[in-house]
């Protein structure tokens, strides 16, 4: 509906094409008779200037080579999709459980199934040991003006929490010094959770979709800081968000000034939450969306039984 009921439906409403996303189906049963599984969406492509379309994409087999095609004006490109990318789509009803690559923080007091839903949290929190994260972009010594060189780096968060109460500002995880540099990620309005992030010279939030919070629910968050492509997206309890009826887009950018989200010595857990961060998964790198999901377990993860469309279609 943002399209159609966009007042420059024709020009302006189309021009947010970068970044692309893609997903793999499968055939099953539908209530219909065959139908397609898709999977939820990877990115592919990106271009650095959000302005930059890609259209009217072709995929096209050679053996068991995948490419896709895609045009931007007077520009016709062609990219091989690596092996690797496509198997994560095909294999999304296998769950492998954490990943284990680049994980540099882990925090769990008690296993899951040993908190219940009653158990309170005191504010206050936990502080334990913070790790360097990968800086977004450093001096570029071998140019001969020493400017930037892009790290196209990132980081993912995986947070398991249970809230007794929504309070707008709780803060679920912080690693900000006292001038603001660092990361959070905090409880924000309209039942969601929003991540902040500061190197000390500019600022970037964004929150998943709204109502994705419940009272009393065990949720599971996911947070991915993509330096690739500059994109924030938020997976809650196994679903990527894409915006639904509230917003054109689940997902947001940020800066691609921002330097570092480095901080504080210690990352504080839970500090003024209404509710108990029952673990942390801190990753080094920016987890593609299959492999995030895979973290998640079954009944969360993989393709959605009722996100059928008709052969064909």
């Amino acid at each position: 509906r943002f399209i159609r009921e966009h007042p420059r439906r024709r020009s302006i409403a189309y021009e947010d094409r970068n970044p692309v996303w893609l997903c793999g189906g499968i055939e099953a049963e539908a209530p219909e008779g065959k139908g397609i599984r898709w999977s939820q969406p990877n990115i592919v492509l990106y271009d650095d200037d959000p302005y930059v379309r890609m259209s009217y994409p072709d995929l096209v087999e050679d053996g068991d080579r995948v490419f896709l095609t895609e045009t931007q004006k007077n520009v016709a490109r062609v990219h091989e999709i690596p092996t690797a990318f496509l198997d994560a789509l095909w294999n999304r009803d296998e769950t492998h459980g954490p990943e284990t690559d680049s994980l540099i923080l882990t925090y769990q007091p008690l296993p899951l199934l040993e908190v219940e839903a009653s158990q309170s949290c005191a504010l206050g929190g936990t502080g334990i040991p913070m790790p360097a994260l990968p800086p977004f972009l450093q001096r570029n010594v071998d140019s001969a003006d020493y400017g930037t060189r892009d790290l196209r780096s990132g980081f993912s968060i995986d947070v398991s929490l249970r809230l007794q109460h929504l309070v707008p500002g709780d803060i679920v995880l912080d690693n900000r010094t006292p001038t603001g540099q660092g990361f959070c990620l905090q409880i924000a309005s309209q039942q969601t959770v929003e991540i902040v992030l500061n190197d000390g010279r500019t600022e970037n939030r964004w929150a998943c979709d709204p109502g994705q919070l419940t009272v009393g629910r065990l949720h599971r968050i996911v947070a991915i800081v993509d330096g690739g492509p500059k994109i924030i997206t938020f997976i809650i309890d196994g679903v990527l968000n894409d915006g639904g009826d509230a917003r054109q887009f689940g997902w947001g950018r940020f800066s691609p000034h921002l330097r570092s989200v480095n901080g504080a010595e210690l990352l504080r857990i839970g500090p003024t939450l209404h509710g108990e961060v029952l673990a942390v998964r801190l990753y080094a790198r920016a987890l593609p969306t299959s492999e995030a999901l895979e973290m998640v377990g079954p009944g969360a993860a993989g393709y959605n039984e009722t996100d059928t469309t008709e052969d064909g279609g």
